[in-house]
């Protein structure tokens, strides 16, 4: 068998078992909301952002000792015993009766989100430079296991629950617990256990690059582009539910449409950053997050505001009134009514409605230039729902783009410690998962705005931008002063 078909078989083996390590770190997400929904289980909504949010700590937490791991021993012996490992709690979650239990079982079998770490570094490994940046956005692609839980686990449960309403859910589980098997012994029987010749088997030494902001920076840009794809996956759903009031049927259907086309264009942004380079396709990344977050940013509101009113024209008495008219010693003045101007409400952009209400009545002296009808004016912003959808399916094309790029940088500033940088840059990409909700919450309850979630990520967007920006100026300064002088003077 040739190097490069072996090298695509682990790419493939890597992919699918991502994939199913991916759709298995998001099921608390169906799971937990289904089990609150139907009553089955009594958790608070204190209890169940907890559930939520523990598989997603759990998986981003230990990424960097799972990328050590990787690096010191292998991908193949590492993600075997990984999936295997986590398909026992899988196994045990239909016996949880409690918060405690479902917690503790969550905690472990949120595991599965390390994998990342432990493909990266067990991808890049089998193929040379010029093709790192298109195989490790390949093997990104498994990030589409959120749309597969979020599209399919439902159907499931309803499916599973119909004859049992009360226990049909824990097959769901035990489903997952399963396909964790197999494709553990798939990787056992046909995978092949690489290391880097060049890797350091030290812990201190595989330990040192952590030391270098550069691993923080790409941090930084993974806390953007994946931490908020999956904190964004979670929030989207309740973010139509309250401001578009959809069904839940079909605002999980939207949020697969955002999650669903980030997690396959990777390997294009793999394919991009391989052709024109990683930092190039970060620029456009991060610049789309910038313009895309600040269009997001405008809620869905009604705003009242002084019109133009109707004056006297002279001094005089009021001599008659109606709803469209008010008559001042035989001068008539128009009033426009509300009525006279309805807006679309399905107006992609602002509509202006303007009118007046009487402040006069009849027999009233006025003088010349006093208000006889104050003016109001009423501006809508729809915040059309396609609208909206379109620009959040395109930030979420831009961010899997984006988590291409970031892996792209990994292994060639780094091509001895991929599996350690990779998991630290991991651990603070799922770090932003995990925070995310909880800062949504926190400014939603504060602006009373769901739309406070995008201020912030545009926020962030733009530190990312300028420190990366400033970096490249820096690196500039310090390797070609002259040619850098030349262009300021310019």
């Amino acid at each position: 068998m040739s190097s490069l078909s072996q090298s695509h078989r682990i790419l493939f083996l890597n992919t699918l078992a991502f994939t199913i390590c991916f759709a298995c770190w998001t099921l608390n997400g169906v799971l937990i909301t289904y089990l609150t929904d139907k009553g089955i289980f009594n958790f608070t909504v204190v209890q169940t952002g907890w559930l939520l949010g523990i598989p997603i700590l759990s998986g981003s937490i230990f990424r960097l000792p799972i990328g050590i791991l990787t690096d010191k021993y292998g991908g193949k012996i590492v993600f075997s015993i990984l999936l295997l490992l986590c398909s026992i709690p899988l196994f045990l979650l239909p016996f949880a009766s409690s918060f405690l239990s479902f917690a503790l079982l969550s905690f472990f079998f949120g595991l599965v989100g390390t994998s990342f770490a432990v493909g990266i570094g067990y991808t890049s490994i089998w193929y040379p430079k010029e093709w790192q940046g298109r195989a490790l956005g390949i093997f990104g692609m498994g990030n589409a296991g959120a749309a597969i839980t979020t599209f399919i686990a439902p159907t499931l449960l309803n499916h599973l629950s119909e004859k049992d309403p009360v226990n049909g859910w824990k097959m769901l589980p035990v489903i997952y617990a399963v396909t964790l098997v197999i494709i553990g012994i798939l990787f056992i029987v046909f995978a092949k256990n690489k290391t880097n010749p060049g890797v350091s088997k030290t812990i201190p030494q595989l330990m040192s690059p952590l030391k270098n902001v550069r691993v923080w920076r790409f941090g930084a840009y993974y806390f953007l582009v994946f931490g908020f794809f999956v904190a964004y996956s979670q929030w989207l759903l309740p973010n139509f539910m309250n401001v578009y009031s959809t069904t839940l049927v079909m605002g999980g259907m939207f949020a697969t449409l955002f999650s669903l086309p980030s997690g396959v264009i990777r390997a294009f942004g793999g394919y991009l950053s391989d052709k024109f380079g990683a930092r190039k396709v970060m620029y456009w990344v991060l610049g789309s997050s910038i313009v895309i977050s600040f269009l997001l940013m405008f809620p869905k509101m009604e705003i009242y505001t002084a019109g133009p009113g109707v004056l006297a024209m002279n001094n005089g008495v009021v001599s008659g009134v109606s709803a469209d008219k008010i008559i001042v010693n035989g001068k008539i003045h128009q009033i426009n009514t509300k009525e006279d101007s309805e807006a679309n409400s399905e107006s992609v952009l602002p509509v202006k409605k303007s009118w007046q209400e009487i402040v006069v009545k009849q027999n009233q002296e006025v003088k010349k230039k006093e208000l006889l009808a104050k003016g109001i004016t009423q501006i809508n912003f729809s915040a059309n729902l396609w609208v909206y959808l379109v620009l959040v399916i395109l930030i979420g094309i831009s961010w899997g783009i984006g988590k291409a790029a970031v892996y792209k940088h990994i292994p060639e500033y780094f091509p001895n410690e991929v599996g350690v940088v990779g998991g630290m840059v991991g651990l603070i990409g799922g770090l932003g998962g995990f925070f995310g909700p909880i800062i949504f919450g926190y400014l939603l309850n504060y602006t009373g705005l769901w739309t406070s979630s995008w201020i912030f990520i545009f926020i962030v967007s733009v530190l990312c931008l300028l420190w990366m920006h400033r970096t490249i100026i820096n690196a500039m300064r310090s390797k070609s002063p002259e040619f850098t002088r030349e262009i300021e003077d310019k």
